[in-house]
C-alpha cells in the first residue's frame, strides 16, 4: 500500500523527508521512476538552461505561444511565494488540488513492487508536475532547468530544442570552478540533431564543442542570429527571417533583448512544428509579465523587486538601476544564501545603496542578516567601499521593508533582491503599492 495524502502541503512535506540531501545529482533514480511512469511528450518540447534569463525566456516563449493560440505548458523554478507557481498550463497557474493525483503517482511508481527508489525533493515534484503537464493536451512543454542541466531530473526529456541563456559562476561546488566546466554541464541538455539555441554573447569554449561532438544544429548569437535597435524600437535577424519594428519586451532590463533573441530563434528553428505569426511575436513580447525580474513597482517610494543572486545578476540588476535616474536615497533590503559569492555581488552594488536592510531568509542555506551585515563591513574596510551608509538587521523580508518604508521619502527608492526568498518574503501578502508618509520636507 502506498503513501497517501490529502493536502499538496502535506506531499511537499513528505517529499522533503524522503532523501537525506537537498540535492544529489545523477539521473539513474529519477530516470527509473519515470519509466515506470511511461512519462512522454506528445508535443515539442524547450528546454532552458543558463546561469540567468531562464525564467524570463520561458516567460517570453510562453506569451508568444499563447498569443498564437497555442496550449504552452511551463515548467519553472524555484517559486516565489507558493509552490504551484512552478507550473503554467494555458497561460495560467495550476491548483493545489490538480496536483495532487501526480504526486500520487510518482509515489505509486517509487514504491513499486517493493523496489523502492530514494527521489530528492526536486526530483519527486519535477517528475510530479511533469507527469501533470504529459496529461495536459499541450502543444508545447518549456522546461526551466533548475541546476545545470546534463545531471538535472528535466534532463530525461529529450527537447526538440534547447535554450542555453548566459553563462556564469554559481552552485560552482556542484557544477566546477568556472565557466568552461559550467557550460559542459549546462551543454547537457543538447540532443544530436537537433537545434541548441545559444543566447550568451561569448558563451565558453566547452558549449560549442560538444555541439560540434554530438552533432547539435547549434544557432550562436552574433553568428546565426542578432539584434540592432535604438531607443524606439528593435529589430531581429537569423536564419531566413527578420522582425523589425518590435516594441521592447515588457520585462525591463538591458539583458532582456538578449533573452528575447534566443527566444525568437527557438521560434525560427522550431517552425516546422510550432509556426507562430509576427503579430503573435509583437504582442506576446509586448505582454509577458514575471514577478521579480527588476521589477518597478510604482508609488512613493518606487519599489524594485529582483531574485538577483549571483555575481552577474547582481551586475545587471546594478545596470539596471543607475539607468533608472536619480533618487535622493536608494534603500536596500538584502537576504541571501550563505553559499553565495558575496563579494563582488555587495562591491558592484554598494556604491548605489545609502541604506541597507539585511534580513534573515527562511532556509537553512541563508546567511543571517547580521552575518551579511559584517561582511560588507569587512569590504568596506578591505575593498575601500563607502562608508557613509546605515545598515540594521531584521527578522524578516516584510519587517525589512517596513522599516524601509518607514524611513523613506516619498522620491527615494527601495530595492528588494538577494534571494527567490527574498523577494517571495515581501509578497507573500500580494504585490506591495507603497505610500510614504514623508511627502517630502
Amino acid at each position: 500500500m502506498h503513501t497517501t495524502f490529502p493536502t499538496l502541503d502535506e506531499w511537499l512535506t513528505y517529499c522533503e523527508r524522503l532523501h537525506p540531501q537537498n540535492i544529489a545529482l545523477g539521473l539513474d533514480r529519477v530516470r527509473t521512476v519515470a519509466q515506470r511512469m511511461e512519462l512522454h511528450f506528445d508535443c515539442p518540447v524547450i528546454t532552458v538552461a543558463g546561469t540567468n534569463g531562464k525564467g524570463s525566456t520561458c516567460a517570453m516563449l510562453e506569451a508568444v505561444a499563447l498569443q498564437s493560440g497555442y496550449r504552452p505548458g511551463v515548467y519553472t523554478s524555484p517559486h516565489l511565494v507558493h509552490f504551484e507557481e512552478r507550473c503554467r498550463v494555458g497561460g495560467e497557474i495550476v491548483s493545489a488540488g490538480d496536483l495532487i493525483p501526480h504526486f500520487e503517482r510518482v509515489e505509486q511508481a517509487r514504491v513499486k513492487d517493493g523496489a523502492e527508489v530514494a527521489l530528492t525533493y526536486f526530483e519527486f515534484t519535477t517528475l510530479a508536475i511533469l507527469h501533470l503537464m504529459s496529461q495536459s493536451r499541450l502543444d508545447v512543454a518549456i522546461l526551466e532547468v533548475g541546476l545545470g542541466g546534463r545531471l538535472d531530473a528535466t534532463n530525461i526529456i529529450d527537447a526538440d530544442c534547447a535554450v542555453i541563456t548566459s553563462i556564469d559562476l554559481d552552485h560552482m561546488e556542484l557544477l566546477g570552478p568556472d565557466r568552461e566546466s559550467i557550460g559542459r554541464e549546462k551543454a547537457g541538455i543538447m540532443r544530436t540533431g537537433r537545434p541548441v539555441i545559444v543566447s550568451d554573447p561569448m558563451p565558453p569554449q566547452s558549449v560549442i564543442d560538444h555541439a560540434m561532438e554530438i552533432g547539435a544544429d547549434l544557432w550562436r548569437f552574433g553568428k546565426d542570429f542578432n539584434y540592432d535597435g535604438d531607443k524606439q524600437q528593435w529589430g531581429w535577424a537569423g536564419r531566413g527571417r527578420r522582425y523589425a519594428g518590435l516594441a521592447y519586451p515588457a520585462l525591463r532590463g538591458a539583458n532582456q533583448l538578449v533573452n528575447a533573441s534566443g527566444v525568437l530563434a527557438a521560434l525560427e528553428a522550431l517552425r516546422g512544428q510550432l509556426p507562430v505569426t509576427a503579430q503573435a511575436v509583437r504582442t506576446g513580447l509586448a505582454m509577458v509579465e514575471l514577478p521579480g525580474r527588476f521589477q518597478i513597482i510604482p508609488g512613493q517610494p518606487t519599489l524594485v523587486l529582483d531574485v538577483a543572486h549571483n555575481p552577474h545578476s547582481v551586475a545587471a540588476l546594478t545596470a539596471n538601476l543607475d539607468a533608472m535616474g536619480y533618487f535622493p536615497t536608494t534603500h536596500a533590503v538584502f537576504g541571501a544564501m550563505a553559499d553565495k559569492d558575496w563579494a563582488p555581488m555587495l562591491t558592484k552594488v554598494a556604491p548605489l545603496i545609502d541604506r541597507w536592510y539585511f534580513t534573515d531568509l527562511p532556509t537553512p542555506r541563508a546567511d543571517t542578516a547580521e552575518g551579511l551585515k559584517a561582511k560588507l563591513a569587512e569590504l568596506q574596510s578591505r575593498a575601500g567601499l563607502r562608508t557613509d551608509v546605515s545598515m540594521q538587521t531584521f527578522a524578516n523580508p516584510q519587517q525589512a521593508l517596513d522599516a524601509a518604508v518607514e524611513a523613506a521619502q516619498a522620491a527615494d527608492r527601495i530595492v528588494v533582491f538577494g534571494s527567490f526568498y527574498t523577494v517571495g518574503g515581501v509578497l507573500q501578502n500580494g504585490t506591495p503599492r507603497l505610500n510614504a508618509k514623508h511627502l517630502g520636507n
